[in-house]
């Protein structure tokens, strides 16, 4: 699994992993207890999710091609997200999470090492 550092418009930085394997997208957060108050999985070309075996409710930001949020649910354990227009990815996150229609997260890339690039 890969991790993505995504900044949100209010300065909240979300260290979001990324499922690189079929086996780790069918696993996602299964058992798991929670999430970092920062953690979140970005699941790319994705439209749905389910919450089924799941022991903790999740917010469930749905995202467009530029990831800019289309929509924001708070999801229990054992439901289904039905796909949503303009939706391309999904971004799940602790429940709490601060995320609005509307917002554009943007991708944080590493500064290369000092004297390169």
């Amino acid at each position: 699994m890969r991790t993505v550092r995504l900044i949100d418009p209010r300065g909240t930085a979300w260290s979001a992993e990324v499922p690189t394997t079929r086996r780790e997208r069918v696993r996602g957060l299964l058992g798991r207890e929670g999430l970092p108050p920062d953690g979140a999985m970005l699941l790319e070309r994705a439209r749905s999710v389910h919450t089924f075996g799941m022991r903790f409710a999740i917010a469930v930001a749905l995202l467009d091609a530029e990831l800019r949020v289309v929509r924001v649910l708070r999801v229990r354990p054992g439901r289904l997200v039905l796909p949503r227009p303009r939706a391309c990815h999904v971004l799940e996150c602790p429940v709490e999470a601060d995320l609005r229609p509307g917002d554009l997260l943007r991708r944080l890339t590493a500064r290369p090492p000092e004297g390169e690039g």
